[in-house]
């Protein structure tokens, strides 16, 4: 009943929540918290990261670029082909390298193109961010940079304690969506960056399939909150968010990600 209230209102405000679940565009780099810079690689395969699911072949990014102190850095051309394993396949997918220069946040912004999920028979893309500190200098980590589908964190999210909480504003070109369907999935599979797949071994054993994709919804704001139980990598993807809605004749998911990541308490 409150599910389907709640559609119909982001419905009213031309929001339309994706049918299709589970999907991340991952935007992985080991460490979200680094002490210096240097060159890191960011893994971009677009999976189900939780159950290390099926890797589906998605065109090449339609933008990829980095923010720091306000200053915007193209990163399109940096991006390369790559494969990546899951349980599941070996699959096509992107990586690309960067480097880090200086301390400070550096938010990385990927739009991947529409991918067309025949199950559903409709188009999904996301609008990813990962924001990688170095030096503990906060610096663009809480910019709203009004984007069509955007998750703007109230917590750092690159410095929450295992058994914390994140933040975060569902956002449409800076507008608050009230009500967002939000999927959350724990990197249960630690991704191997030199074999470009994903760990054999999962490091938990979720007690039920409910906890695999796990589903919270915004408030009357657009602002959530998720308590983090385990140290690692979680994804928030608010669905179906973004002011596109249709794409090649077909319904379109434009969706929202951003990755955070806990540390332990030792």
């Amino acid at each position: 009943m409150f599910k389907q209230f709640t559609l119909s209102l982001m419905a009213g405000a031309g929001v339309y929540a994706s049918a299709a679940s589970a999907h991340f565009q991952m935007l992985y780099t080991p460490e979200l918290l680094r002490d210096s810079g240097g060159q890191i690689t960011l893994k971009l395969p677009f999976t189900h990261p939780s159950e290390s699911g099926h890797v589906m072949a998605v065109d090449p990014p339609q933008a990829f670029y980095m923010v720091k102190k306000g200053k915007t850095t193209d990163l399109l051309n940096s991006v390369k082909p790559a494969k990546w394993t899951s349980a599941s396949n070996t699959g096509d997918a992107y990586e690309a390298d960067v480097r880090l220069r200086g301390l400070g946040d550096y938010v990385f912004i990927y739009e991947m193109a529409p991918y067309y999920e025949a199950s559903e028979d409709i188009y999904i893309q996301q609008i990813t961010k990962s924001i990688v500190n170095v030096g503990s200098l906060p610096t663009d980590w809480n910019q709203d940079f009004g984007l069509k589908a955007e998750i703007v964190p109230l917590t750092k999210p690159y410095a929450i304690y295992e058994g914390g909480t994140f933040t975060g504003v569902v956002r449409s070109e800076g507008e608050p969506v009230p009500f967002a369907e939000i999927e959350v999935e724990y990197v249960n599979y630690e991704p191997d960056m030199a074999t470009n797949g994903f760990a054999q071994e999962a490091k938990i054993e979720p007690p039920a399939d409910a906890f695999i994709t796990m589903t919270l919804f915004a408030d009357a704001n657009g602002t959530f909150t998720f308590g983090i139980p385990k140290a690692g990598q979680w994804g928030f993807a608010a669905l179906g968010v973004g002011t596109d809605t249709e794409y090649q004749g077909k319904e379109l998911s434009q969706d929202a990600v951003i990755w955070v990541q806990a540390h332990p308490v030792n």
